[in-house]
């Protein structure tokens, strides 16, 4: 994508300052040895001068990098990274556009280094809503930063959204805030700015926060697991399904566990599970029946047997068992109601 060298240019933007204003830039942007940026107090302990003194030399090197000869001769090169933003977007988080344009590892420290002295280039510090963005358009930048606050207080607390539909949603807040003539591949690249919004395993979209997105443990992976499958499982399928899907090892007697102690997951036959947002409702059968009577009134012992087996694996007997427990009384048409206490 880019049509220079960053080590190179990075190296000519810094051959005419004094040494110890190149040595501090260089160790600043980790553009020498090992590549590692060095800290104001770690530089400033080897002077033996302030991390302060050592930030205004850093301040002046910049400045003194832009008004040079060796800056105006490469007007090209920036007007080349300008335009490779542009394509990618406009605005990006530092991490993408470094992937996205950088050829490897050690390109990187050089392109920020040449990004922190290029006029064209704007950049705003990682905040608790954004990550580090690298920009050359303030209004548009404003936009997108307005279209993801939108997008996320318009994302219920759990909920998932596949990613086709999360990109619609997205592409309605950004016409609200103004965003014209705007490039389809670079709505991934503007969510990846935000810190508030995420893409779980299986490319579904929602808040960071979410136990749906942020994955964490084994619970979270059986979670998605019985969410794409659509139906109860047995936990055994449920380790298998998880190792399938997201190449993890799981043992099925742990995946058992992990099951019994989340609320979002119902028990709903011997060792079948159901996500309660499908509408199964936690409990044994004697429970499941008194939830369906008080929802729905006296009902027929088939009427019964009908609405447990939609949220049960049970046996017609053992339904017709828990209704003879006590809990419930027979009327004189025939239907079942709760038992007077």
């Amino acid at each position: 994508m880019l049509s220079f060298s960053p080590k190179n240019v990075s190296k000519e933007l810094l051959s005419g300052l004094p040494d110890r204003s190149r040595k501090v830039l260089s160790d600043r942007f980790g553009l020498s040895g090992k590549g590692e940026g060095r800290t104001l107090d770690a530089i400033g302990q080897e002077y033996g001068v302030t991390r302060e003194r050592i930030r205004q030399i850093e301040n002046h090197g910049l400045a003194a990098v832009r008004e040079s000869e060796g800056y105006a001769g490469h007007a090209e090169t920036l007007e080349d990274l300008k335009h490779a933003i542009n394509t990618l977007g406009g605005i990006l988080a530092e991490e993408t556009l470094l992937e996205k344009i950088a050829k490897n590892e050690a390109d990187r420290n050089h392109l920020v280094f040449i990004l922190t002295v290029g006029h064209p280039f704007k950049m705003r510090r990682e905040d608790n809503d954004f990550r580090a963005r690298w920009y050359t358009d303030d209004q548009l930048a404003e936009q997108v930063e307005k279209a993801l606050t939108n997008l996320y207080e318009s994302i219920e607390a759990n909920r998932l959204t596949p990613e086709e539909e999360f990109l619609q949603l997205f592409a309605k807040y950004l016409k609200t805030a103004g965003v014209k003539n705007r490039i389809d591949e670079a709505l991934p690249h503007w969510l990846l700015i935000s810190k508030r919004i995420g893409r779980n395993p299986l490319g579904e979209w929602g808040r960071i926060d979410s136990p749906h997105v942020r994955i964490k443990n084994t619970r979270d992976f059986a979670y998605l697991t019985l969410k794409r499958h659509g139906s109860p499982m047995h936990f055994t399928e449920v380790a298998k399904g998880i190792e399938k899907l997201f190449h993890r090892k799981t043992h099925p007697a742990t995946t058992h566990n992990e099951l019994i102690k989340d609320s979002r997951f119902v028990l709903v036959g011997r060792g079948l599970y159901a996500l309660k947002e499908w509408g199964y409702e936690p409990g044994v059968v004697r429970d499941v029946i008194k939830g369906i009577i008080t929802r729905e009134g006296p009902l027929t012992r088939d009427e019964i047997i009908d609405r447990v087996k939609r949220e049960r694996y049970v046996k017609e007997a053992t339904i017709a068992v828990n209704l003879q427990n006590g809990t419930f009384s027979r009327q004189s048409d025939g239907r079942y109601a709760l038992a007077k206490k």
